[in-house]
């Protein structure tokens, strides 16, 4: 059995690399993604297209893997890392903005078979959004 961090760590790797073979490779067939959003898509197209849809947006972007904890009891791995890049092309009906990104990020990554069966990201989109600059801090929350 693969160490849950290494298949959690070449994720990040083939994404930096847009490797998207190889990226495709790691997602196991019945493979699910729940977003910051709560919501749960099946199928391992899903985090093909979510993660092309980040390096589209981002075409300089790169994960910056800060830490990997592993469960190897429930071949889990929770690997935390921060998104940066430049925001240049649509995301989710966003025009490019030109403005940098830099977001922590964190997966809890399930593993069978030696490849991820599930993926939960945890992400602040408010942040993401307010560095975009298409959103603000409410006023009463900025003075705190």
């Amino acid at each position: 059995m693969t160490d849950p961090c290494d298949i959690a760590r070449e994720m990040t790797d083939a994404w930096n690399r847009r490797d998207w073979k190889s990226f495709r490779e790691l997602l196991h067939p019945s493979y699910s993604y729940t977003g910051s959003d709560g919501q749960t898509e099946k199928g391992p197209e899903v985090g093909l297209r979510v993660a092309q849809m980040y390096a589209d947006a981002f075409p300089d972007g790169k994960l910056e893997v800060k830490s990997c904890v592993a469960d190897a009891r429930h071949n889990t791995a929770v690997i935390e890392f921060t998104g940066i890049g430049t925001h240049r092309g649509e995301l989710m009906g966003i025009a490019p903005t030109g403005r940098k990104i830099n977001i922590p990020v964190c997966d809890v990554v399930t593993i069978q078979d030696d490849k991820i069966v599930s993926e939960r990201e945890y992400m602040d989109e408010l942040v993401l959004l307010q560095q975009l600059g298409v959103s603000q801090v409410p006023a009463q929350a900025a003075r705190r």
